[in-house]
């Protein structure tokens, strides 16, 4: 019997993972804000590591 739907099966289990992941990922989401501070942080800090070892 289960050999007879496995197909179906695993396009369910699937779409359940999928639907799973997108919860996920908005739930977790992180603001563009949040983002680009951090991103902002980090350019800074690699410019004064650099112009730190450049002297």
């Amino acid at each position: 019997m289960l050999a007879k739907y496995w197909k179906q099966i695993g396009f369910i289990a699937l779409i359940v993972v999928v639907l799973f992941n997108i919860t996920f990922k908005l739930i977790n989401k992180t603001s563009l804000k949040t983002e680009a501070l951090e991103s902002a942080k980090y350019m800074l800090e690699q410019e004064d590591n650099n112009n730190n070892i450049e002297k």
